[in-house]
């Protein structure tokens, strides 16, 4: 458990404080202005240096908006090892169970009213389907090879599905949100694409797919301080750029990611999981 737990934090920590050190800047002039309280600026720097945001519905500053999702991330895995204890390796009543709680949990919560600001409990349905999927990817990959290489049967029906969705929200108003239609969708997505074959699953087989799916997490974490600092103190021709500015900070945010995950997501990660064993 201790393994888990340290490991679990050197893998998201380190680049999340990175990302506030990007912002440390602004960080300053939020702390030394007279228009907040005190108590405000701790509540604030409290909330975002324990990753706390999820819990909140305005922590005080956007510094980094798409974190709160660390909260939830964080509250996840306290919560995975008492699910998989309870789950066990074969019952498949109770792999039925757990993935009708991760779909009917979240409409459940949203009935009886459950605060918005409580995102970790909201989201957890999405946990679930998770735990499910991958419990269905076992299940399917020793029962032989009646599904291999045969996933964009799911994939492909799910992206479909789900564009359609997204472009023609009306289609399920009154029935449930986005988030709810969509999740069993990604469930599907992920199984297929885990299970293999067609197109879509052997492009992102590459090597360079692969690569830019580890730097990911690293591109998700910083893409908000760097348009802190397009948005507010960038360099004066870039205001001259027009459309073309999307280019240029997508481009920087690709290299700031991959220098980030070379020199401060893996060397950190490796440097915690041997100092905290």
């Amino acid at each position: 458990m201790r393994s888990y737990g340290v490991a679990r934090l050197a893998r998201v920590y380190p680049v999340y404080l990175l990302s506030l050190a990007a912002v440390a800047w602004f960080i300053v002039q939020f702390l030394s202005s007279p228009g907040a309280s005190a108590a405000g600026k701790l509540r604030t720097v409290a909330a975002y240096g324990f990753v706390l945001q999820g819990w909140m519905q305005n922590a005080g500053a956007g510094w980094n908006t798409p974190a709160w999702s660390l909260t939830c991330e964080f509250f996840f895995y306290l919560c995975l090892p008492g699910i998989l204890l309870w789950l066990g390796s074969r019952s498949r009543l109770k792999l039925a169970i757990l993935i009708a709680v991760a779909l009917v949990l979240p409409v459940l919560l949203h009935r009886v009213g459950v605060p918005d600001a409580w995102k970790p409990v909201l989201h957890l349905g999405d946990f679930l389907v998770g735990i499910a999927v991958a419990r269905l990817y076992s299940i399917l990959k020793a029962s032989g090879n009646a599904w291999g290489k045969r996933g964009a049967w799911l994939y492909l029906p799910s992206i479909g599905i789900a564009i359609l969705l997204t472009i023609l929200p009306p289609a399920q108003t009154g029935v449930a949100d986005l988030g709810m239609a969509l999740r069993p969708l990604n469930g599907m997505l992920v199984l297929g694409l885990a299970l293999g074959g067609g197109t879509v699953a052997r492009f992102l087989s590459t090597a360079a797919a692969q690569y830019l799916g580890q730097v990911s997490y690293s591109m998700y974490i910083l893409h908000v301080p760097l348009l802190w600092w397009f948005g507010n103190h960038g360099p004066r021709f870039l205001r001259g750029t027009g459309d073309s500015i999307a280019l240029i900070y997508l481009t920087l945010i690709v290299a700031i990611s991959v220098v980030a995950f070379e020199l401060v997501e893996k060397p950190a990660n490796r440097w915690l999981r041997a100092r905290l064993k």
